[in-house]
């Protein structure tokens, strides 16, 4: 075989190490039967944080009805949420993987973050179409007109406030495309899921399960529900034998230890991100303030009781599995990280109101 019998634009290629045909199969390109010719290559650039990168994945899902043989390329802070077998490039953010795409070229490059990092990369990079945020003239502009409502959405609060368009939506109509239901994609470990799933058998005893997810992050504290309604809604659970399962990172170890004490519900304790996933697809609820969490819950296509408060409820879409639940007396810090009342609206979010959402879903 010589050089020119190398099939350099087949999805398979990988540039320096054998592809899995001839891993498999031993194939070789000039007389290859797995060679399927790249359609389009397509450039993501999502960086952080973990729940917005796993809530753009049906992006993935569209262009692969749209280019069935289309070879993806993804650059994030979060690699490790990404489906290996869905994407053939996942680059963790650095000044090497920034190098390596400046020299590649795209037919359709995407950025949906509003850094300057993310912005220049798209300005600079090579390819015919570009969607999303880039930079230029010494601030953040758009690549084609579609961007125009997400960017203006982003920079003025009494607008934001008004949307009524949720996030996929916006971003599909950024890349000029319509949504249709498209779902998540997530990195699922189903060998680890089967362990949890023997665990939660033994101890749920065919109960409902319904996982909590307590934490909502360091930076937006006024979302935080109140450990009293945890534990006041967590013994509603139990008196109605459901089995509540406290859930949540290193953050949220201790207060989760206090919680479990105080109503004797089952803590199994923090994990790595992997096995999280697999931990929480066990569940049939799943209970959170906004978060990271509700996103994987989505992804995992679970029930979802979802608490805002700070955010706009538009932005949020559920797939039809979830409802939506805010305190009564409204919210007065809108995307605000300090509250401005007395006592925090989060504390008018009752637990006998989520338990009967609770039920709803159930």
């Amino acid at each position: 075989m010589e050089l020119s019998d190398i099939k350099f634009d087949c999805i398979y290629f990988k540039g320096h190490i054998p592809c899995e045909p001839n891993k498999q199969n031993e194939s070789v390109c000039d007389n290859c039967k797995d060679y399927i010719k790249i359609e389009k290559r397509i450039l993501i650039i999502k960086l952080g944080a973990i729940g917005d990168v796993i809530r753009t994945t049906p992006l993935i899902v569209k262009y692969k009805k749209k280019y069935p043989n289309a070879h993806f390329t993804w650059l994030t802070l979060s690699p490790d949420v990404l489906p290996k077998d869905q994407i053939h490039v996942i680059y963790k953010y650095n000044h090497t993987a920034v190098f390596n795409i400046l020299h590649q070229q795209f037919d359709i490059a995407i950025n949906l973050d509003k850094e300057i990092e993310a912005c220049a990369l798209l300005s600079d990079v090579n390819a015919d179409e570009k969607y999303g945020f880039i930079w230029k003239n010494n601030h953040i502009d758009i690549a084609t007109n579609n961007a125009e409502h997400k960017l203006i959405t982003g920079l003025f609060d009494s607008i934001s406030i008004k949307n009524t368009k949720h996030y996929l939506d916006e971003i599909f109509e950024i890349c000029h495309l319509d949504f249709n239901d498209e779902p998540y994609l997530l990195n699922f470990n189903s060998k680890i899921a089967e362990k949890w799933k023997a665990i939660f058998e033994e101890k749920a005893q065919k109960k409902v399960i319904v996982g909590l997810n307590t934490g909502c992050g360091k930076r937006w504290q006024t979302r935080l529900w109140p450990n009293n309604h945890w534990i006041a809604y967590i013994n509603l659970l139990h008196k109605n034998n459901y089995f509540p399962v406290l859930l949540g990172g290193a953050d949220e170890d201790a207060n989760n230890q206090f919680i479990a004490n105080e109503t004797n519900t089952y803590y199994p304790g923090h994990f790595s991100l992997e096995e999280f996933i697999s931990l929480t697809s066990n569940c049939d609820i799943i209970v959170t303030q906004v978060s990271m969490m509700m996103h994987i819950a989505t992804a995992l296509q679970k029930k979802l009781v979802l608490m805002n408060n700070i955010f706009n409820k538009n932005e949020y879409y559920l797939y039809n599995r979830g409802k939506i639940i805010e305190p009564e007396t409204g919210c007065d810090c809108y995307y605000g990280i300090t509250c401005l009342r007395d006592i925090p609206c989060m504390n008018d979010l009752k637990p006998a109101s989520v338990f009967e959402i609770t039920k709803q879903l159930t």
